[in-house]
């Protein structure tokens, strides 16, 4: 079994409000995310809330997924990792985590589908997306990579063990995970585009 953590617990200060709750194609870009990751074969679906847990919740349309509430969303990205992992880690028979997150609007239930297609082809431990350059998320990891996901602090993403384990990754191209929403500018430009 591979489970599917969609990370939505930051403050969106760059944003001056919630992005996750953005509208975006007639839904909460979170509510978009979340129908993404149920149209994939990944169970179960997590979604990780923190700064606007109160204010988010009741937006969420009830759905097949797991919300956990993380408490500590102030020390940074590695904390929502922390806690959808040790979520994930209660489920009997998990093999894989899929980590991504609420503000890549592109991301398709496609391509995370290749991703653990390619997981299996590869054999490597863990897929991650190619775009601008540079590796990122959505990232598949390995469950033997949970240990050390477990151990990332502060505002460490996963980047940390994609450098440490470059010998043990296959990429996907997504040439369109570059496109992410960080600051109003962001928002109006895919809304302009979509």
């Amino acid at each position: 079994m591979t489970g599917l953590i969609i990370l939505a617990a930051g403050q969106s200060s760059r944003m001056g409000k919630p992005k996750q709750q953005l509208l975006y194609q007639g839904n909460s870009l979170l509510q978009h995310i979340v129908n993404i990751a149920l149209q994939s074969p990944y169970r179960p679906v997590i979604v990780v809330l923190g700064a606007f847990a109160d204010d988010i919740l009741p937006t969420i349309a009830p759905k097949p997924i797991d919300v956990i509430i993380n408490t500590k969303w102030e020390e940074g990205m590695s904390s929502s990792i922390r806690a959808g992992i040790d979520y994930l880690q209660k489920t009997p028979d998990i093999s894989n985590a899929l980590v991504m997150l609420c503000d890549q609007p592109h991301v398709s239930s496609r391509l995370l589908t290749d991703m653990l297609r390619k997981k299996n082809q590869a054999n490597k431990g863990i897929v991650t997306c190619a775009y601008n350059n540079t590796t990122g998320v959505p990232v598949l990891f390995d469950k033997m990579y949970f240990p050390e996901l477990l151990s990332l602090t502060g505002q460490e993403g996963a980047k940390k063990l994609l450098a440490a384990h470059s010998d043990d990754i296959a990429t996907i191209d997504f040439p369109l995970g570059a496109v992410d929403i960080d600051t109003m500018e962001d928002y109006n430009k895919i809304n302009v585009s979509d």
